[in-house]
Formats: C-alpha cells, structure tokens, sequence
C-alpha cells in the first residue's frame, strides 16, 4: 500500500450535503480531489463511493459499518460532521488504525437557543393555541400562561450546551439550577442540585442535555418523571434513548406534566420519505422536530471548518487531538523533517523495537512522540533523511510483529 500521498492524490467523499466550507477548507489546503454528495447514500452506491476513499466525511445518517469500512481500501481518517459518532464503527475504525473525528463544540448555541425558544413557548402554552388556531379555534386566555422570568430552570448536563444554555436562562431572569456527575464550576448565578431528584422536585422546567451511555439511557423514566413538580415541563435536545417515552406519554396524558419539546427519538425516520412514528404525536402540548437541535446555517458552516480542520492537521502532520477513538497527539510541524507515524497495538517492548530501527541504521531522531489509549500505541517520529532512506525505515517498521499500519509524511 502506498504510504505517502501528495495532497492532490488524497480522495476526499464528503456524504449527506455537508457544509460548503469543508470544501472551501480542503481546497484551500491543497486537497482538490473532493467528492460532495448532496445525500447519503443507498448501501451499494456508498460501499462504491467509499472504495477508494482516503477520507471520508459524513453526518448522522450514513452508517459506517464494519460491512461499510471493510469496503474499504486506503481509508486513513473518518470525519463525523455532527456531534455522535455512533453511526460509525468506531472499534472497527481503531483494529485499522484509522482515527474518526467529530465536532463536539461547533452547534453548541444552535442548540441552546432552540432550547430556550421552546422553554418560553411552553411556559406560554402556545402550541396547544398555535394546534387551536389552525383547527379553526380561538383559545384566547392567559390561564396556565406564565413568563419565563423567576421561574427555575433544571439543567441535566452541564458541558458545553448546558452551561450555554444557563447563561442565556439567566439573561431572561430565570433561576438555573444544574445536575452533572461531575464536579462543575457554575457560570452566574447558576446552581448546583443536591442530586437528580432534587433538581427534578424544584424545576419548572427540565432541560436534557447528556450524552448517550449505558448510564443515560433510560435515565428518566417513570419514576423520574413522577418526581418532577406537578405542572412542570420537560425539554429533551440531547439523545433519543434518554426518556421513556411512553412514561412520557403517560405523564401528560394525565396531565402531571403540562408540556413537552422533543427533538431527538429512540427511532427516527432514515428518510423524509419515512413516516414519523411517536406516542407523542396525539399531544397538542408538546413540540415535536425532526432532530433539528442543531440544524442552522450557522452551525454548519462552523462544523465544516472544524472537521476539515481536523482531518487535513492529521493527513499533513499526523496530529490526532480530539479524535474519539485513537491516543490524542497534538504535534508540532515537521519541517525540514520526514516524519514517520507508526500505528500499532500496545504490547511492552513495541517502542524499544521501533527504536532499534534507527539505531541499526544509524540515523538519529530528531523528534519522537508516543501515546497509547487502551489497546493502541501511536508512535510518530521525525528524522533528518531523504525519501528513499524514509521510505526504507516505514518498510522496517511496517515488519515490526503488532504493527496495524505506517505512514510516512514529508
């Protein structure tokens, strides 16, 4: 397998209409060979697509597979143009040595904005009125409308949307209060809760906002929910699999709840063409959208630019920092150097026989960075030596026993 790649030799296929400045990025970059698919792919058109793909870019809709990934032939990264990752197989990504990136931080105001849009719009019942009006009536009344203003905020995950989210609370004048498994310096006046159910007794309004784990999942079911105040409302704009949604259901049908806003599902359509299913759809109190959290203009173009970026620092310099399954090395250019990076599983004894290469060939090493993340060691070294004798060094690392896969960078 060649391992060396100028940039314009380096197919890019960029899946599911990602944003325009990934192109502008990679382009500007030297990697004019990018192929842009306004869709995601049907199966066969995808393992086509992907075949000869260094890089591949996709967002939540395309599965990256096993299947899909041993389609493959000289993939070397994966670019995630969204938040989740899980639609790729991200073990199968890492026994390959290929790193998957993602964009934890670009959508981040999308999010919270919505989120305190739907909180103001529940506290003022207006989607039951909004329902009324278009069925002809006229609801007319300021019973169980309420401001936003005093009234307390619940956050259940205080990262980088949930503390966004607070500070904008706050400007509307509202309590925020917050629960995190971990320790979290509060911004403003915000608040840490004693616990879940502390938070969940004192809310007006419950906003989510963790991530999908073993532990989240299911996380407010139906003993949450009945700890929640009675009146109160629930917004979910983090994972699918957090809310039981028939306890959901459950709880406004008898009216213990007073509203909901949910953006993301346990299962959600693969296509516009697919018809939506919820228990929640019979509600008039409840905003339902189609997983559109962070799904504006200006969060995609930040996303493009920010996967790109990431993508094009590993393929011209080897950096792997934040990528989500690969050890994280934030290195420094190499100029006047051939740099060798050596992917491998972390046995004892992998770096003193990396070493011994270069000793048994005489050649000192300017720069060398290790580091290891479970099973994978990801070595990178930068030495003084011409292309043949660079090449001739990736060949002898390459046979070392435990090897996944080598590069070689000028």
């Amino acid at each position: 397998m060649k391992t060396s790649f100028p940039r314009k030799d380096i197919k890019i296929v960029l899946l599911e209409g990602i944003h325009q400045s990934a192109v502008d990025a990679l382009n500007a970059a030297g990697y004019s060979q990018v192929e842009r698919y306004e869709k995601a792919l049907p199966r066969p058109d995808l393992f086509a697509a992907i075949a000869d793909a260094h890089i591949i870019g996709l967002r939540s809709r395309t599965q990256l597979d096993a299947e899909a990934i041993g389609h493959t032939r000289r993939l070397l990264a994966v670019g995630c143009f969204c938040i989740g990752t899980n639609q790729v197989d991200l073990h199968q990504a890492r026994e390959l040595g290929v790193p998957v990136f993602n964009a934890p931080y670009s959508n981040t105001r999308s999010v919270a904005e919505l989120v305190i849009a739907e909180a103001i719009l529940l506290m003022r019942r207006v989607p039951e009125r909004n329902a009324s009006c278009h069925r002809g009536g006229w609801a007319k009344s300021a019973e169980g409308s309420y401001e936003v203003r005093s009234k307390t905020l619940g956050i259940v995950g205080y990262g980088h949307i949930g503390t966004q989210v607070g500070v904008l609370a706050e400007a509307l004048g509202m309590h925020v209060l917050y629960h995190d498994i971990e320790a979290k310096l509060a911004l403003g006046n915000a608040a840490p809760a004693h616990n879940l159910d502390d938070l969940l007794a004192r809310a007006d309004v419950v906003t989510l906002h963790v991530p999908a784990t073993p532990e989240t999942k299911g996380m407010l079911g139906a003993g949450e929910i009945a700890r929640m105040r009675p009146g109160a409302m629930l917004i979910n704009a983090s994972r699918g699999n957090v809310v039981d949604i028939e306890a959901l259901a459950a709880a406004l049908r008898e009216r213990r709840l007073a509203g909901a806003a949910v953006d993301v599902f346990p299962a959600e359509p693969k296509s516009r063409d697919e018809e939506f299913h919820s228990a929640l759809r019979e509600f008039d109190n409840v905003l339902l959208t189609p997983h559109v959290g962070g799904s504006t203009q200006e969060a995609q173009f930040n996303i493009g630019g920010e996967v790109a970026s990431k993508l094009i620092r590993y393929s011209d310099n080897g950096s792997t920092l934040s990528a989500v399954n690969f050890p994280e090395v934030n290195l420094p250019e190499h100029v006047g150097s051939s740099r060798l990076l050596h992917i491998h599983h972390n046995v004892p004894g992998m770096l003193s026989r990396i070493n011994e290469v270069f000793s048994q060939d005489g050649i000192n090493i300017n720069g060398q960075h290790l580091q290891t993340e479970g099973g994978l060691g990801y070595v990178v070294l930068d030495v003084s030596a011409s292309e043949q004798q660079s090449e001739h060094l990736r060949e002898q690392l390459a046979a070392i026993p435990g090897t996944v896969r080598t590069r070689l960078l000028y």
